[in-house]
């Protein structure tokens, strides 16, 4: 029997394996309702319980301690509270940007302001700080990279260390609206934060991989798209984003490294670069945004290996019919040929029902064996 290391390594590089293999992320209401329901004594236990056999350094429980390399202007760990209330809290993080979080939920934080929106900005209050070599084992979260490594080694399953990509990290700092506009109209400003934020990731990541280690596979964020298109086209993707990933992509590859590539949105247009660039798997293939991950398999299951695709609000309905339905219709098409690994398009809302998913994993898998 594979164990899930050995399994997952089999699924990326598309070899013959005994099943699917399995991986989730939580939100935290979520995880925490069905700690409370009795399930499973704390959150983090949600992915023990459940079998999932890829981890990341952050943990699988979202919003999560997720900068393994902090890319930030100040990397310290501590936001600037500017102002709270009994719902959400105004900080302000190490970019300077100033960002709502709610308390009672998860997702992402309403961007309110930024401190750099162009490349005045940029050159006076983040370069010389990211360039800062001095500074750069500061950026590095040795600490839990090895609790984590060493953890996944014992259970043996496939650990990987996450970094932001190149437009994600600009987006931190800046957020959508100016970066695409600087692509516009002053495009040189963007090649440069480009070009810094990949090689400084890459700078960072050999020398976290030389002193602590090597893990299983590298995780990239770089969110290119959003609901029915991607954020750019494929030529601005290419003349933009394609060196930085590229770059990023071959140095893990150098190192026996395969690239799983979180990007949400619909960007099945820019599929056939980022294979070129070197993406190995792709995740999470959200339904709602407009993807169609039996498409993609069709298309580019040969080059590609799939993570998610299925529809996490057949899951909210707590339907296990609709549930069947959803893992019926995809799986057969997705396992051909190995490449795929069960998850929902993103992550698991707060309202789905243990049992809910419990069937989901369960029914996923037996359906996924080969």
């Amino acid at each position: 029997m594979l164990t899930s290391k050995e399994r997952i390594h089999r699924i990326i590089r598309h070899q013959p394996v005994d099943r699917i293999g399995l991986f989730e992320v939580f939100w935290g209401e979520t995880a925490r309702r069905w700690v409370a329901q009795g399930h499973f004594e704390n959150p983090e236990m949600a992915s023990d319980h459940f079998g999932i056999e890829i981890r990341r350094a952050g943990g699988q429980i979202t919003p999560m301690s997720w900068k393994l390399i902090n890319l930030f202007a100040d990397p310290s760990p501590n936001n600037k509270v500017v102002e709270e209330t009994d719902t959400d809290k105004l900080v302000r993080d190490g970019n300077g940007a100033l960002l709502r979080w709610r308390k009672n939920g998860s997702g992402a934080p309403e961007h309110v302001d930024f401190l750099v929106k162009d490349r005045k900005g940029w050159l006076e209050h983040t370069r010389p700080h990211v360039v800062d070599a001095n500074d750069y084992r500061r950026r590095i979260d040795f600490a839990n990279y090895r609790i984590a490594l060493a953890e996944c080694a014992d259970k043996r399953l496939f650990f990987t260390a996450g970094v932001a990509g190149a437009f994600d990290a600009m987006n931190e700092l800046c957020g959508h609206e100016h970066v695409l506009v600087g692509m516009a109209l002053d495009p040189d400003w963007i090649r440069d934060m480009v070009d810094v934020y990949s090689r400084v990731a890459v700078e960072l990541l050999d020398m976290l991989f030389e002193e602590a280690g090597l893990p299983d596979g590298l995780w990239v964020w770089d969110d290119l798209g959003f609901k029915r298109r991607p954020f750019m086209s494929p030529a601005m993707y290419r003349d933009w984003i394609f060196p930085a990933h590229k770059r990023l992509f071959d140095f893990a590859h150098s190192r026996g490294l395969p690239v799983i590539l979180h990007c949400d949105g619909l960007v099945e247009s820019l599929i056939p670069n980022l294979i070129e660039a070197g993406v190995d798997c792709l995740q999470p293939l959200e339904v709602k945004a407009g993807m169609d991950a039996v498409k993609i398999k069709k298309l580019y299951g040969d080059r590609l290996a799939l993570i998610g695709g299925m529809n996490a609000r057949e899951l909210l309905s707590n339907d296990l019919g609709r549930v069947r339905k959803e893992l019926e219709t995809k799986v057969p098409a997705l396992m051909a040929g190995s490449g795929y690994i069960l998850q929902v398009d993103h992550s698991v809302p707060g309202d789905v029902n243990y049992e809910t998913y419990k069937y989901f994993v369960e029914t996923g898998l037996r359906l996924g064996t080969y």
